[in-house]
């Protein structure tokens, strides 16, 4: 019975196979003709919505475009006003600007302020140059005494700041290399003498020459040393001094300046003793700066001022060289001193003097003031009371002035109380909030 159930269930499955095939087959298309169905309807979906998106955007395009032409419009208008406006406000601030720089005073004002001013025009400036300097010894007139062998001073005959006469001894000194050349000298002396008082022809030719060449020799060396005729005939008289010992001299009149010396001290060969100057014509040094663009030839003028002493004095010398110390180049000037009222060693203040060649636009120092820019302005009055900055490009110095250009002739210039006028100037022009 079993075997028969089987056999019945096995008949029916395989009955109904095909039709389970065949309704899977059927489902599977009926899926994809929904899913062709479903596409379709989403193309034109798609297709619907695209159109009605440019459609849409270009309705609205019509309308923001037709909004847009009169709002537009307005706009364009609303934002030429307000450029306008700011226009008129910008030039406002400007003008206000151009007004700010510039200063209004009353006379009460300038009076207290001491401000001054002063009309420009071209003309001849007699103009003076300051220059420190130094009072110094006239070299081309001085006199340093100094031993020409090594020696002992043994005395001393005048002191600092004596007055002597050319002539004059000065010092006495001691040196066995003088003791040496005053033994020869006599030596050469006595033979000389007999061999000039016999004569040439008696003596002989060669003798002749060799005794008078050895003394004229033994005479030089002695004042080569410093001796003088004087001193070589004592070598020969009864008095004669002891060797070794001799005087130095003062070969010009003068004033002794140094004496840096004592009794005993031995002395090289060229080391000073004593220095003598005549002062009755010195030397003044002046230093200038050396970016001076300026020429002092011989004789030009200047005044030197020593305390409340004041004397005139010429250019004598102008170095072409730069001190490599004080950076400066050194003018030399001579001035005299008859009444000895100047001395070596004093600092002087030197003016030199000069005349422009042709008339120059010049302002004080004090007149010159620095712009915002930083470039060099003056002052000018427009009208009364009302003062305005002029750029001006700076010329020479003229001592206390200063050649310029940028101003017109005739203008009427601060010449005192710049300072006064820029501050008022800086305090019309300050603005709090950087604009």
């Amino acid at each position: 019975m079993n075997k028969t159930v089987l056999a019945v269930f096995i008949a029916s499955y395989v009955g109904a196979a095909p039709s389970f095939a065949q309704e899977s087959d059927q489902k599977h298309a009926h899926n994809e003709t929904v899913t062709r169905i479903d596409k379709s309807i989403q193309d034109k979906h798609d297709e619907h919505t695209d159109d009605g998106h440019e459609e849409h955007e270009l309705q609205d395009g019509q309308k923001h475009d037709e909004h847009g032409g009169e709002g537009a419009d307005e706009h364009d208008d609303h934002e030429s006003e307000h450029a306008h406006d700011k226009g008129e406000s910008e030039n406002k601030d400007d003008e206000e600007h151009d007004e700010s720089a510039s200063a209004s005073l009353d006379s009460n004002q300038m009076a207290l302020a001491n401000i001054k001013v002063s009309t420009l025009s071209p003309k001849i400036v007699n103009y003076t140059l300051y220059a420190p300097g130094e009072i110094l010894s006239n070299g081309y007139s001085s006199y340093r005494v100094s031993p020409r062998v090594a020696s002992v001073v043994t005395r001393r005959h005048v002191a600092l700041g004596d007055r002597v006469n050319k002539g004059q001894v000065l010092v006495t000194l001691f040196s066995e290399t003088v003791a040496q050349a005053q033994a020869n000298y006599r030596t050469t002396y006595p033979e000389w003498e007999r061999v000039k008082g016999l004569g040439r022809k008696t003596v002989g030719e060669q003798r002749y020459i060799d005794a008078k060449a050895n003394f004229e020799a033994a005479s030089a060396v002695l004042i080569s040393y410093g001796l003088s005729d004087a001193d070589l005939k004592t070598l020969t008289s009864q008095q004669s001094i002891a060797l070794g010992e001799y005087s130095l001299r003062a070969e010009i009149d003068g004033a002794v300046l140094s004496d840096s010396f004592e009794q005993g001290q031995r002395i090289d060969a060229g080391e000073p003793l004593i220095s003598l100057a005549d002062e009755s014509e010195l030397w003044v040094e002046a230093h200038l700066p050396s970016n001076i663009n300026l020429r002092l030839g011989a004789g030009s003028p200047a005044q030197i001022k020593v305390g409340d002493f004041t004397v005139d004095a010429t250019v004598t010398q102008e170095a072409h060289t730069i001190d490599p110390i004080t950076r400066t180049r050194t003018v030399r000037l001579l001035v005299s001193n008859p009444e000895h009222r100047l001395h070596p060693g004093q600092f002087a203040e030197v003016y030199f003097r000069f005349l422009t060649k042709m008339p120059v636009m010049a302002v004080s120092e004090s007149a010159l003031m620095r712009g915002p820019d930083g470039d060099w302005m003056v002052f000018v009055e427009d009208h009364p009371g009302e003062f305005l900055p002029v750029e001006v490009e700076l010329g020479r110095a003229l001592g206390g002035l200063r050649e310029i250009t940028g101003v017109e002739p005739g203008s009427r210039v601060v010449s005192e109380g710049a300072f006064f006028v820029a501050s008022q100037i800086a305090k019309g022009g300050f603005d709090p909030h950087n604009h």
